[in-house]
């Protein structure tokens, strides 16, 4: 099983080994453009795995501070919250590396009216509807692929 992020399109795909279109949906990429300095706010681009998967079981809009649930979002206008699940990506390049380090997730958002535009802090976000069918779809090794 393979993930595909086009940052140019603003969207992901899942695929299966076989090739076959498990999953699309739209995106939000860095509103500040691909990159790999700490602090950047940057999306990270090339090859990584996902090497953690937080919140199954735990209901939809759930609120993530430091990884942890802390609450149900209430509809409140929100600075990049952390919704739903959270899919921790880990870089397999040597420019990519520090992704781990960087806290890059794939992860619900509050922002759902942005979602199809570059409007994450790095991250990836994902209307949490289309996240909870991301994270029942892939395992812990998913490969990644994310596309400037």
């Amino acid at each position: 099983m393979t993930l595909q992020v086009s940052i140019p399109q603003q969207d992901l795909t899942l695929f299966s080994d076989e090739g076959e279109v498990l999953l699309t949906a739209p995106c939000s990429t860095a509103s500040a453009g691909p990159g790999f300095t700490e602090g950047s706010y940057q999306t990270p681009t090339g090859r990584f795995q996902i090497r953690e998967k937080i919140g199954e079981g735990a209901p939809l809009h759930t609120i993530f501070k430091g990884r942890r649930p802390c609450g149900i979002w209430n509809g409140e206008v929100a600075k990049d919250a952390i919704l739903t699940r959270i899919l921790r990506l880990d870089g397999l390049e040597k420019n990519n590396a520090n992704t781990w380090s960087r806290y890059i997730y794939f992860h619900g958002t509050h922002a759902e009216d942005q979602i199809g535009t570059p409007a994450s802090h790095g991250c990836i976000r994902l209307k949490n509807l289309d996240m909870l069918k991301l994270f029942d779809s892939v395992s812990l090794g998913t490969q990644v692929q994310i596309r400037a």
